[in-house]
């Protein structure tokens, strides 16, 4: 009888979410994103960091078609945003850094006209929105007009106007800005178990590198436009902490400044 042969295969790559080749966009000339290669998993919590003026906020626009790139290619949930970017956009929820909320509706009714402009059944948005604002911790609140909300509790209703349709890709910039910590912890386990049970990929952008590393699982970094650092938590902090790395990667040697006289000690001034 003879041996039966035997072939060892490999497991196909895990499905990317979001992908870009050299992707760029200049201003005036002037690169504020320089050819980016993103590579971000189906069902990944991505953290897309950098300091100010990187170009977190432009990568973000041109991934959600806000902004048209200079050049270069972005597939986002497996489509081509050049060919058929339209298709994509009823498939993703986007929290941008500066709020565009409805003031003069209140909370419950700015959800219920979201949900129905992404399509949904007049019943089937309602029923969202009230589910919606009591994981928010809005439900109190609900009928207030949204001009009367604090920055904090716009936040919270931007995030759910973002998931009432149920993206399957969620773009976040800066969302924990100006929100309690208690806030901040309930909105985390929320998003953590969100991305456990139902495959959401979330795209986020923070400063707040303490909260990011409990959070995410994969990390990419962008400084000056380029993409110096990119892979799994663990691959990209190394031995020390998300925040060391952080550091150690965009921090420039600066001179020291001549400091503010006027607040010398008293015995300087003696």
């Amino acid at each position: 009888m003879g041996g039966e042969s035997h072939q060892m295969y490999e497991s196909p790559p895990a499905p990317l979410a979001i992908e870009t080749r050299g992707l760029t966009r200049l201003f005036d000339g002037k690169p504020a994103v320089a050819g980016i290669d993103l590579r971000v998993p189906a069902g990944a919590f991505y953290g897309f960091l950098g300091p100010n003026g990187a170009g977190k906020s432009t990568t973000m626009k041109m991934l959600t078609g806000l902004l048209r790139p200079s050049s270069g290619a972005s597939r986002v949930l497996g489509v081509d945003l050049a060919r058929d970017g339209l298709s994509v956009k009823g498939r993703i929820g986007v929290v941008p850094d500066g709020l565009a909320l409805f003031e003069r509706l209140s909370g419950g009714e700015m959800l219920r006209i979201q949900g129905q402009l992404y399509g949904l059944d007049r019943k089937v948005a309602a029923g969202r929105a009230e589910e919606l604002l009591a994981a928010m911790e809005l439900s109190a609140e609900g009928g207030k007009l949204v001009q009367d909300y604090s920055h904090g509790m716009k936040k919270k209703l931007a995030l759910a106007c973002a998931l009432i349709h149920g993206p399957e890709l969620l773009f976040l910039d800066e969302p924990f800005e100006g929100i309690d910590a208690v806030a901040v912890s309930g909105i985390r386990r929320m998003l953590q178990d969100l991305v456990v049970r139902r495959s959401l990929t979330i795209f986020l952008t923070s400063h707040v590198l303490e909260v990011v590393e409990r959070l995410v699982t994969h990390v990419g970094i962008i400084h000056h436009g380029q993409l110096i650092a990119q892979g799994s938590l663990a691959e990209v902090r190394a031995t020390g902490s998300l925040e060391e790395t952080f550091i150690r990667l965009v921090s420039e040697e600066r001179p020291v400044g001549p400091g503010l006289s006027w607040l010398g000690s008293r015995a300087d001034a003696e």
